[in-house]
């Protein structure tokens, strides 16, 4: 999806702050950048217009030579991050030019991106939520998924059954999300309620595509 703006940011974790009228507001703290445009995408070259953010500089060492080669063209350093955000104009922006965290306002509403929590293979109950079976009275049925096909016709399991597996470690997007706070000194974003990931995983924090601030 085609947005305004958009940052690279680290899930610190979750707070709680006090509105105006002394209510508790629980928020998910994001450092946001510093991030530095690497590159620019046009829909004459590349087909699509976007611009390309580094995150979190690192090491010489620590990244492959032909990365090296790709970041020695903006001139800003090593970075461990680059992802993509699709732009309606990227001739707003300059290669090298750094965004931070001011480009978002308190009010406005974001789509965050991020990978969520790994669950490992989890069971019907807790991958789907289904109710399960008595707990008592010998019924032999507590959290088994229950019966999952036909007999002699289909003869199968039809694709998208839901059914014990692996859960969690997806990609996975919060829309709609408010900024309730903005600290530019620190580039840190608050933002109303949950986001995907654990303590220190990386997010994306785009402007929403549904709902204009």
């Amino acid at each position: 999806m085609v947005m305004k703006k958009g940052l690279i940011g680290k899930k610190l974790g979750i707070t709680q702050i006090f509105s105006g009228d002394d209510a508790a507001v629980p928020v998910t703290v994001i450092k946001a950048g510093p991030c530095v445009i690497i590159q620019k995408k046009t829909e004459e070259i590349d087909g699509y217009n976007a611009i390309q953010l580094g995150f979190e500089r690192a090491k010489q060492k620590n990244v492959t030579k032909p990365r090296q080669g790709h970041l020695r063209k903006a001139d800003k350093g090593v970075f461990r991050v680059l992802r993509e955000f699709k732009m309606v104009s990227p001739d707003d922006y300059e290669v090298g030019q750094e965004l931070n965290a001011d480009i978002f306002q308190e009010g406005d509403y974001v789509d965050v991106v991020g990978m969520s929590k790994g669950r490992g293979f989890a069971g019907v109950i807790k991958r789907h939520g289904f109710k399960g079976g008595n707990a008592t009275h010998g019924s032999m049925f507590h959290r088994a998924p229950g019966s999952i096909g036909a007999s002699a016709y289909p003869s199968k399991v039809f694709k998208g059954k839901k059914l014990p597996g692996h859960m969690g470690n997806r990609r996975t997007t919060v829309q709609n999300l408010m900024i309730v706070g903005v600290k530019p000194d620190k580039n840190l974003i608050l933002v109303k309620g949950s986001v995907p990931g654990s303590r220190n995983s990386i997010v994306l924090v785009k402007s929403a595509i549904k709902k204009r601030s």
